[in-house]
């Protein structure tokens, strides 16, 4: 996010009282499960990863799905795949709405969690399903990944962050058991940029910030990535404004949103602004980059890999 460093950018951090706890629920569960399953926003894949859960489940086998890969840019997704892999971390690439990579999560969750089950089996256990967790930030599509597996209603969901409270255990099919936990934040952002990514994501309160001013910086980030897309979607003509808060405007009358004295109603504007982004109207757009050197691949890569890095 080049462009909006510039500026001075808002502080947003949002841990209410009910994610601490949720906190301390994810850690005394831990035990109870075979693979931590880590559901990331595609399009920020590095700003939705909980620095506090990589902590607490450190030492547990994990599975990265990159969820709402539908609203990021493919090509980015596929260098994300690659750099998880790279680090060896297992990862795909999910739309839990449609139902995308649903079988190669489950496969893979199996196949992480078969050593822990097959020693289990061989100590004298009866032989069980794998067990996991599935852990990650408010709104990134916990409740919904666990629906479409369940193939029913299992969980309760809506889109505001931190609808799901207690946790709930979700048979899938012979093989498989989740522990679907509570989303959790961490206290505070260090990097102003995070902060951003997640309330443009939807993962922080919208009745927290200034939405004006996250709004105009969206809108930077855009004009820099996408602004054919905004052309084509705002109907909007060249040259654009240089700032963010300056195209808020000019999509605000674009789009009727005026008041007495025809003056923009801004607050009309920000809203349109911010749904259509969220649901993918302005384009797939990873706002996360990969980190410098993380597509490399290892000399000694097995054959068996997540995804081949080209």
């Amino acid at each position: 996010m080049d462009k909006e460093e510039k500026r001075e950018l808002p502080r947003l951090n949002w841990f209410p009282g009910h994610m601490r706890k949720a906190q301390r629920l994810i850690e005394e569960n831990l035990k109870l499960v075979d693979v931590i399953i880590e559901l990331l926003d595609a399009r920020i894949p590095a700003s939705s990863a909980n620095p506090l859960l990589a902590k607490i489940t450190e030492g547990k086998p994990r599975l990265i799905a990159l969820n709402k890969s539908d609203l990021a840019d493919p090509a980015m997704t596929k260098k994300w795949l690659c750099y998880f892999h790279a680090q060896g971390v297992r990862a795909v690439a999910i739309d839990a709405n449609k139902g995308k990579g649903m079988k190669q999560l489950v496969a893979e969750a199996e196949d992480l969690a078969r050593p822990r089950t097959e020693r289990f089996a061989k100590n004298g256990g009866r032989p069980r399903a794998a067990r996991c967790m599935i852990l990650g930030i408010p709104n990134v599509g916990k409740s919904s990944l666990i629906n479409r597996l369940a193939g029913a209603a299992r969980t309760k969901t809506a889109n505001m962050p931190g609808v799901t409270r207690a946790k709930q255990w979700i048979k899938i099919g012979r093989n498989l058991d989740l522990l679907d936990m509570p989303g959790v934040l961490w206290p505070k952002f260090e990097d102003s940029s995070v902060g951003l990514k997640l309330a443009f994501t939807g993962a922080i309160n919208d009745e927290i910030y200034d939405h004006e001013q996250v709004v105009g910086l969206l809108l930077d980030v855009l004009l820099r990535d996408a602004p054919k897309r905004l052309i084509e979607r705002f109907k909007l003509s060249e040259p654009l404004p240089s700032q963010g808060h300056g195209l808020l405007k000019l999509i605000g009358r674009k789009r009727g949103c005026l008041v007495k004295g025809g003056e923009v109603d801004m607050d009309k504007a920000q809203r349109i602004v911010m749904a259509e982004f969220r649901s993918g109207k302005l384009g797939h757009v990873t706002l996360d980059q990969i980190p410098r050197g993380g597509t490399k691949k290892d000399a000694n890569e097995k054959d068996n890999t997540i995804h081949r890095c080209e």
